[in-house]
């Protein structure tokens, strides 16, 4: 029986391969052999999670081919994986991806640093600050006190408690978005929203068109629930969008919905302005595409003289284009689980009766504490804190990365929770695996691309200051370093994953 859950062709495996670009080797540096290469560079990819464990490779003269290199290159390339537990192989079977035993499986995703490896590892991987406090003990402190009437009901609430939806419904409203209870779905965090938004209007198959780069764990949301996805380039720096781009895509390619971050977008931290979104919504309009518009960066300007643009859902009045998603997990706590939907009201019946096959509703404690939060003015207060918080340790990051790597190259976003950053020609694959050997742990490029893009970029987001910040910056440069001369090679795996 095969032991291989999955297959990577050689044309898909070689375009992978391609797009490891590394930085052109200096005077005296010298090349690993080919096969060795080959070995890393596919190690890379399974480390990544670009190619799946259990995934069986191409036949050794296929992958040739695609290559044009030797089969025996790629002989002696599965070899020393092998040696090295990154592949297993059958007569008869063919060969398969593996890892190596003590190493966790790739998550493929951005998956929170596990608490007890916070001593010894500054964690760049999740754009999350801690809680802000009392803010969070007051809201649940009054959630408690406002629980005792839902205690005595069922405690399933598919569309969301009614206080907290009218709630959502009044701040958009106050935003010059009219807006009814009718409106609003409260859902199990943005990425729960969007998860439900792709079922219903994205099954199998369909194309999907994301902005390049975009966020990571949406897009492989998206990969696993079968969509095809498109992706449309920003324009350069922090211009936002590039329309005529977008026009194309959206005329040539008609993808059923269209995921954007207008607001401090992730990971480039770019902010869309009033005539980019007023012209999307109409090429989406005439295109028959829906708008799903992630605002979950929304109210985390940094700079005091940002003048914020007018919510998306503003340029679509007849709410036929746009479905917005909110959440508190950027702006308050990734640890508070609340998103919403708000849609037309047919969507959200749409959306609500299809959660009757999901996960029924939001805890109540939680949405109640929410509701505190918005009722009281205690929301406005932390975010205000949450602002501050992240602009110390922007400015604190930037400087401290200017200092150390004075060729990487970024431009400071004005809001939002990260830093996109062209690592000086460097392999963002290798500087994520290098990292983690000392002491850092930082997201790579390709995560936020399709198909391989973004091999020269890495993600830093604004959680660590101060002194943090500068060792932060100091672990990197080591590990650049390293890159640079070659010394990530030879087969040495990496002691835990990046996720």
């Amino acid at each position: 029986m095969a032991q291989w859950t999955s297959a990577v062709g050689a044309a898909q495996l070689a375009r992978l391969l391609n797009s490891q670009q590394d930085r052109p080797a200096g005077p005296g540096t010298r090349r690993p052999p080919a096969y060795r290469a080959l070995a890393d560079g596919i190690r890379l990819l399974v480390l990544e999670g670009r190619v799946p464990v259990a995934a069986r490779l191409p036949a050794e003269r296929e992958l040739a081919l695609s290559l044009s290199v030797s089969r025996t290159t790629v002989a002696a390339a599965y070899e020393a994986l092998r040696a090295e537990g990154f592949l297993e192989s059958r007569r008869g079977a063919g060969s398969w991806t593996a890892v190596p035993a003590g190493n966790p499986l790739p998550a493929r995703g951005l998956e929170p640093l596990p608490p007890e490896a916070l001593g010894s590892m500054i964690d760049l991987g999740c754009a999350a600050l801690p809680a802000p406090e009392p803010w969070l003990t007051r809201a649940v402190q009054g959630a408690l006190e406002e629980l005792p009437p839902y205690a005595h009901t069922h405690g399933d609430y598919p569309a969301g408690l009614p206080a907290l939806r009218s709630m959502i419904a009044d701040r958009y409203t106050a935003r010059g978005i009219p807006t009814m209870p009718e409106q609003i779905m409260v859902t199990t965090g943005a990425m729960g929203a969007i998860d439900a938004i792709c079922h219903l209007f994205g099954g199998r198959g369909e194309r999907i068109a994301v902005e390049s780069p975009s966020y990571a764990n949406i897009l492989q949301l998206m990969r696993e629930a079968g969509a095809r996805l498109v992706p449309v380039a920003m324009a350069d720096g922090l211009a936002g969008w590039d329309m005529d781009r977008w026009r194309q895509v959206l005329r040539d390619a008609a993808p059923r919905i269209a995921y954007i971050v207008a607001d401090f977008h992730n990971p480039t931290g770019a902010l869309a302005d009033d005539d980019q979104r007023r012209r999307l919504v109409d090429a989406a309009r005439s295109a028959g595409t829906v708008l799903v518009a992630d605002e979950t960066m929304s109210e985390l300007w940094l700079d005091e003289d940002v003048e914020m643009p007018r919510p998306v859902c503003g340029f679509d009045p007849a709410g036929s284009t746009v479905i917005t998603v909110g959440s508190a997990s950027k702006a308050f706590w990734a640890g508070m689980r609340i998103g919403w939907v708000r849609a037309a009201p047919d969507v959200i019946r749409s959306l609500v009766a299809a959660r009757a096959y999901a996960d029924l509703g939001t805890p109540v404690v939680e949405q109640l504490a929410v509701n505190w939060l918005f009722s009281t003015g205690g929301w406005e207060q932390a975010v205000e804190v949450r602002r501050a918080q992240a602009r110390e340790n922007r400015d604190a990051l930037v400087a401290a990365v200017r200092r150390e790597l004075p060729a990487w190259e970024f431009e400071v976003p004005r809001g939002g929770l990260t830093l996109w950053v062209r690592a000086g020609g460097l392999s963002g694959s290798r500087l994520a695996e290098v990292g983690e050997r000392v002491g850092v742990r930082v997201p790579s490029g390709p995560r936020f691309g399709v198909d391989g893009a973004f091999e020269g970029y890495v993600r830093l987001p604004f959680t660590v200051g101060g002194a943090v910040a500068e060792e932060a910056a100091v672990r990197l440069a080591t590990a650049a370093q390293l890159v640079e001369s070659g010394a990530s090679g030879g087969g040495e795996s990496p002691r835990t994953f990046v996720a």
